[in-house]
């Protein structure tokens, strides 16, 4: 779940205006990329040097709001969020989707970005 205190979220967008997800080389499932304050968006944008056109708020205590997020993009094959992934070391949290709400929250380890 997302911390008690944790109100807003970051997401990236596209051009298109979609929500930017992450799928590790080899994995089955994406994550939308999420990150807990606007300056941790703002740095994974510039160390991965990702097209995005824009860093929105999101109100994760709105359960209409989580549920539309969730509902947009398992069709896409995203099954999870990963919350605050560093670029450099490939650290995050996986937060899963359970139903139309977050889930259980696990410390995850991707392989780090190739210099």
């Amino acid at each position: 779940m997302i911390t008690a205190d944790q109100k807003e979220l970051h997401l990236l967008l596209d051009r298109t205006g979609a929500v930017i997800v992450f799928q590790e080389k080899g994995a089955s499932w994406a994550g939308v990329l999420a990150f807990s304050d606007e300056t941790n968006a703002r740095e994974f944008v510039q160390t991965s040097m990702l097209e995005v056109a824009e860093i929105a708020a999101f109100d994760c205590t709105d359960a209409a709001n989580v549920a539309a997020l969730i509902a947009s993009v398992k069709p896409r094959a995203v099954r999870y969020m990963l919350l605050d992934l560093d670029y450099r070391t490939g650290r995050c949290i996986q937060i899963e989707f359970e139903g139309d709400g977050f889930g259980i929250r696990s410390e995850r380890q991707m392989s780090p970005a190739r210099k």
